[in-house]
């Protein structure tokens, strides 16, 4: 088995998945959409396979079983190996220690703001303070549904909290930065004339 760590952020949520229960990939991408992890992570049928391909490789899974529903195909059901485990277990306490570098393009696009004039700078702001607002009723009705119908347990999907916390917050700030550039507040520059 090799020391290294999946390189794909998906593992991570596959990973998670398994502590939860043994399980095959068809269940792993329901689960994964049904608490809308897909946006955290790229999800589409072959970056998952590849990634539970990938993790079984390299000794952090294993096959359990095979299960075959009616005449659907047989599928594999992994499971955590005890080493695997143990090496999910230390990266995972790494990363909620060390906040790492991240590089969303919003941060890059609003370093350029002033490109877009006071009143289409404004416009985009209120248009993406309505596009988080919109996510943030699908996150809160995604988390209504996995603690009330699926009676899934706070801790496992404390990650929908985190993540309206994180869309409200920049909901906020996109309105409030709105508000400022409509009521002349933040200081704009002059754009000269052969602009």
């Amino acid at each position: 088995m090799t020391a290294k760590r999946p390189a794909n952020p998906l593992a991570l949520a596959v990973l998670g998945l398994l502590l939860e229960q043994p399980m095959h990939p068809h269940a792993m991408a329901t689960a994964l959409r049904e608490r809308q992890m897909d946006l955290a992570f790229k999800l589409t049928t072959g970056s998952l396979y590849d990634t539970v391909r990938a993790l079984a490789r390299d000794g952090w899974i294993e096959a359990a079983d095979t299960e075959q529903v009616g005449g659907r195909p047989t599928r594999t059901v992994y499971r955590h190996t005890r080493e695997g485990q143990r090496r999910f277990t230390e990266w995972l306490d790494e990363l909620v220690r060390e906040p790492s570098r991240e590089y969303p393009k919003f941060l890059s696009a609003i370093s350029y703001l002033g490109v877009l004039g006071q009143q289409r700078a404004a416009q985009a702001l209120r248009e993406r303070a309505a596009a988080l607002k919109a996510r943030i009723i699908e996150g809160e009705q995604a988390y209504r549904v996995a603690r009330e119908e699926h009676k899934a347990p706070r801790l496992f999907v404390i990650e929908a909290e985190y993540a309206r916390a994180m869309l409200q917050a920049e909901m906020q700030w996109v309105l409030c930065t709105a508000e400022e550039i409509e009521q002349g507040t933040l200081e704009w520059p002059e754009v000269s004339p052969d602009a």
